[in-house]
């Protein structure tokens, strides 16, 4: 039933598109813009626009490395080959730890929307989902774009109502103003938080081994998808401070649901609330899938048990390590409450993406059309993101790397 051969090239540029937009348009675009909002006001826009720019560098970089290193892992690979062994596992170390928590987190808010009741129930229900999406993983890629395009069909049917049921409502254009726009400081934290509501493109690269010419379908997808998803923000963001402002967004805890009460057009709240859950559900799909895949390329390269490289031999999936995962984010749903404890998880992709730039970097010219000065803009970016973050995400981000460096050196000096 398993070998450690490859996986089957089944996705197109549409299924590479869908997958990304998965990641990205999830439960972020229901809940980012309120944190936005308080750190830098109506100038959550710029922080929008600082993000997209800073997205689009990265993508670049990880659209020429697919190019050249089609196959499973992502930043792992990317940072293996270009700079070292060492490197490659930071990235995918950080990945691995902070993803897993962000599955959890994201399991625990699919249930809050799904049922309000109390937490034990809601743990049950998160648990049920991550089963559910690990064995619809494991009969195929197929199955996961198939379910994918539904989930975010849903999801964009739901923002497309509460933008129109907004414009309907003819709102204040001066709430684009507010009372603040936020200082310098301010606006770059709000790009951070939006960075890492959108920032799930590499899931396409991460994914390489699955999609066919992928020298030319990978790059291609990480764009559209990209494209697509800051076009999705813009609007929704334009809409929600046009409802209500960024004063009163501020204080919400559900902003787009507070934007649809703010413009008098309340009986979408539950429109919100479903698409809110779908999204979720759709990110979380997205999330377990690529991280299947990088703990399959790290197993393959001994930084994980080898046992975690197993590939099935019909279904073709990194069965092993999909179903490990459940096991371990299962663990985290009925335990612990993530939502409000993973910062280090922005700590973690800001450094992947800045290993990933680094990576870019280093290509030979006969290798990709590369674009240094847009490796170099990533890769600063993601530092200034990082800079911006609380000092105690910094801190759990820091402790997470530390105790993935330790025990890879350990289990080096015992292998040798």
């Amino acid at each position: 039933m398993e070998d450690q051969s490859g996986l089957a090239r089944r996705l197109g540029t549409t299924d590479a598109v869908v997958i990304g937009l998965g990641s990205m348009i999830g439960a972020g675009v229901f809940s980012a813009f309120g944190p936005a909002a308080r750190a830098a006001g109506a100038g959550l826009l710029i922080g929008l626009a600082v993000a997209a720019a800073i997205a689009y560098c990265n993508a670049t970089a990880s659209a020429q490395l697919a190019a050249v290193y089609p196959t499973s892992g992502g930043t792992y690979i990317y940072g293996r080959e270009r700079l070292g062994p060492w490197w490659g596992f930071i990235a995918g170390w950080g990945f691995v730890i902070g993803k897993s928590a962000s599955c959890a987190a994201m399991a625990l808010t699919v249930a809050s929307y799904a049922i309000p009741g109390p937490q034990w129930a809601q743990r049950i229900i998160g648990m049920g989902a991550v089963l559910l999406l690990i064995a619809l993983n494991y009969r195929g890629v197929t199955k996961t774009a198939m379910l994918a395009r539904i989930l975010l069909a849903c999801t964009l049917i739901a923002l497309a109502a509460v933008v129109i049921g907004i414009a309907v409502a003819k709102p204040d254009p001066s709430h684009l103003i507010g009372s603040s726009t936020g200082t310098i400081y301010g606006v770059l934290q709000s790009a951070g938080l939006l960075f890492f509501a959108f920032a799930g493109y590499a899931r396409i690269a991460t994914m390489g081994e699955e999609v066919r010419d992928p020298a030319r379908t990978i790059p291609k997808a990480i764009t559209l998808a990209l494209a697509i998803a800051v076009a999705i923000y813009l609007v929704v963001g334009v809409a929600a401070l046009l409802a209500a402002g960024p004063d009163r967004l501020a204080h919400a805890a559900a902003p787009l649901a507070e934007a649809v009460r703010a413009a008098g057009v309340g009986a979408l709240v539950p429109v919100v609330t479903i698409g809110a859950a779908l999204a979720s559900l759709g990110a979380l799909l997205a999330l377990i899938a690529g991280l299947g895949r990088t703990v399959l390329a790290m197993a393959r390269h001994h930084d994980l048990p080898a046992w975690l490289a197993a590939v099935h031999t019909r279904y073709r999936v990194p069965h092993h390590a999909e179903v490990a995962l459940g096991v371990v984010v299962c663990i985290l749903v009925a335990t612990v409450d993530l939502r409000g404890v993973i910062g280090f998880s922005s700590f973690g992709v800001l450094i992947y993406y800045a290993i990933a730039n680094a990576s870019a970097y280093t290509l030979p010219a006969s290798d990709a059309r590369r674009r240094r000065i847009l490796n170099v803009c990533g890769l600063a970016g993601c530092l200034l993101l990082v800079a911006t973050l609380p000092w105690q995400s910094v801190i759990s981000g820091l402790a997470v790397f530390v105790v993935g460096i330790i025990g890879r050196a350990v289990a080096l000096r015992r292998r040798a």
